[in-house]
């Protein structure tokens, strides 16, 4: 990750309960330091190409505004 990014973790639920905090009590153990989010945005769906691939681009340009 370039200097002055941070991570940012789109998550859509399936579970309405789930609450950053629980998805931070989960990392504890599984993440480095460095790759521990700092934002955690709840979305009803990530935007896709028309094939059903993920558009990262599209996540990112939403991530810096």
């Amino acid at each position: 990750m370039p200097p002055g990014e941070a991570v940012k973790l789109f998550v859509v639920r399936k579970d309405p309960k789930l609450t950053a905090e629980d998805i931070l009590a989960h990392r504890g153990s599984h993440l480095t330091r460095y790759k521990i989010p700092r934002q955690i945005e709840f979305r009803s769906e990530l935007p896709k190409t028309p094939i059903g691939k993920v558009l990262r681009r599209a996540l990112r340009d939403v991530a810096s505004h």
